[in-house]
């Protein structure tokens, strides 16, 4: 019995408890295939895994902890929930919440607190073991402020608490309750990584403020002094810190010098909804970008089309986590900086890789629609769907707040699944709907043509101070976008209130006519998307 420490980055890496943790690494038989299972080697993860082996050994026992509550409804953490419910007979869960990093708060709104002086949320469990005795695992919730949980766990025990038994099943067995029916009906939808081939996550720069810059102009200039300062000089000139096992101010300077200092390697790059910056693409990993993911980002330096999405949401609020792209995006802020940001490209390009970014001719550009689900859907519809026809269908999907709501438990565990109509024709209407949705966020829509918001006021554009007044965005003092209503002000994509967060990152600049004419264009797409998703509701 006890409270275990919590160390993510654990340091107890001795060889036997590393191999006891190796069980949760395989799920149904089979290898978890995580990408970043390292949440496994948490301190108090192997804690739970040592008392599991003794009570294993001993064939009956009791074992109660409070520990971080991530292992109840994480994915990675399947394979160690299988495992725990092949060796206990009764488990019992009681969460008590107070996740200050999820933003957790009462399922009436009202405030929640933690039982500790942590941000991470803790769960209190009960492990038996008993001989020849099927498992039952039950769950119940405590909410409220710290003081209400401490009166409550004073005056109560396992038998006046309100449990409610659960049924964790394959593929990911839930510590937490599910609406049974409803996850068995969502599980028989294909995941986005069922439908497209390649993906992988956003590029990984390590250093932002020296790989990321406003212009092309300001990011040749960036590399071209860069590459030439002394290492030590460049560190301190660009507040660049210590170097990373993966990312060196030398390698980054050889990466650039080998390049060829071409200033074509300059690209666009989705930094946040909406906002498009500048960077240097090699390709080559440990170079000027820690991870470029080249395998999947070199299909979007030709024309293409990508959705953008995320595994797993830490956020308690409703679902909104898709975004098209026509540009490579970051891993860490695209459409999130709380959880780690997919791309899923809709063409893939053929050439030979060189571990470089190289002009070649005679592209052929290929779908990246999983040909196992292509051909369900030509059997189906009796067609063949373009892929285009395929994307949009997808992300109309996605934006329909119906199925936002119907499905938010289960949005917030794994990649989203997609329900395919059968009606072809529905199929298409949808698809019309993703499309303008696309358009609108690609700020290609012919929509946008028409101004919206106007800017007004006098000074010198500078953004000094945000804040929204009666359908008025102000960026000074003096200077504000008038016509903004209030449900597209507060309007959010992934984990971003668009508006505002847009013009917050822009602080302390002077905005350009062109970013006058953007942000305008911003306000229309978002004020249209909440009118189609109204739309998709109704149909």
């Amino acid at each position: 019995m006890g409270n275990p420490p919590y160390s993510g980055h654990s340091p107890n890496i001795g060889k036997w408890i590393s191999g006891k943790i190796k069980e949760y690494y395989k799920v149904d038989g089979k290898p978890l295939k995580e990408k970043n299972p390292k949440w496994l080697q948490d301190d108090y993860v192997k804690f739970i895994r040592f008392a599991q082996w003794k009570i294993d050994q001993a064939g009956e026992g009791v074992l109660g902890l409070i520990t971080n509550h991530g292992y109840l409804d994480n994915p990675t953490f399947r394979g160690m929930r299988q495992s725990l419910m092949n060796s206990f007979n009764e488990i019992y869960f009681l969460n008590l919440h107070g996740n200050s990093l999820k933003k957790e708060r009462c399922p009436d709104g009202s405030k929640d607190e933690n039982v500790f002086d942590i941000r991470q949320g803790v769960a209190v469990v009960f492990f038996i073991k008993k001989q020849k005795q099927e498992t039952k695992v039950f769950y119940a919730d405590l909410w409220g402020l710290r003081e209400a949980k401490y009166n409550w766990l004073l005056n109560n025990d396992l038998k006046t608490t309100n449990w409610q038994k659960i049924n964790p099943c394959s593929e990911f067995y839930f510590f937490v309750p599910r609406n049974e029916a409803l996850l068995e009906m969502y599980q028989k939808y294909p995941k986005v990584t069922d439908i497209f081939k390649i993906y992988s996550v956003g590029i990984v720069t390590a250093r932002d403020n020296l790989t990321i810059k406003w212009t092309s102009e300001e990011m040749w200039h960036t590399i071209l002094t860069f590459s030439k300062m002394e290492s030590e000089l460049a560190r301190l000139a660009y507040n660049l810190d210590k170097d990373a096992r993966d990312w060196k101010v030398e390698l980054a300077q050889k990466d650039l010098l080998n390049s060829g200092m071409k200033r074509e390697k300059i690209i666009p790059i989705l930094y946040r909804p909406f906002d498009v910056r500048y960077t240097y693409y090699t390709g080559r990993s440990r170079g000027f970008n820690c991870m470029p993911r080249l395998e999947v980002m070199r299909h979007m330096l030709q024309e293409n089309l990508g959705l953008i999405t995320i595994r797993r949401s830490r956020s308690p609020e409703k679902w909104k986590y898709a975004l098209a792209t026509d540009k490579i995006i970051t891993g860490a802020t695209a459409i999130t900086s709380l959880d780690i940001n997919y791309l899923f490209p809709l063409y893939i390009y053929t050439e030979k890789l060189s571990g470089t970014v190289e002009e070649h001719e005679g592209k052929e550009k290929l779908s990246n629609i999983n040909p196992e689900f292509m051909k369900a859907l030509i059997e189906n519809y009796k067609t063949t769907p373009a892929p285009e026809e395929i994307f949009y269908y997808i992300y109309s999907i996605l934006y329909s707040n119906i199925y936002r709501m119907n499905y938010a438990e289960f949005l917030k565990t794994d990649f989203p699944r997609i329900p395919f109509t059968k009606n072809h024709t529905l199929f298409i209407e949808l698809g019309k709907y993703g499309k303008r949705l696309a358009d609108l966020h690609l700020l290609k829509s012919e929509e946008l043509n028409t101004p919206f918001a106007k800017f007004q006021g006098t000074g010198n554009n500078r953004v000094e101070k945000v804040a929204f007044q009666l359908d008025k965005v102000y960026v000074n003092s003096n200077q504000y976008f008038e016509g903004v209503e209030k449900n597209v002000w507060e309007y959010q994509i992934g984990g971003y209130q668009v508006l505002d967060k847009w013009l917050k990152d822009r602080k302390g600049r002077v905005l350009s006519l062109d970013d006058i004419k953007n942000y305008c264009k911003i306000v229309y797409a978002l004020k249209r998307t909440i009118e189609v998703q109204e739309e998709l509701d109704i149909l």
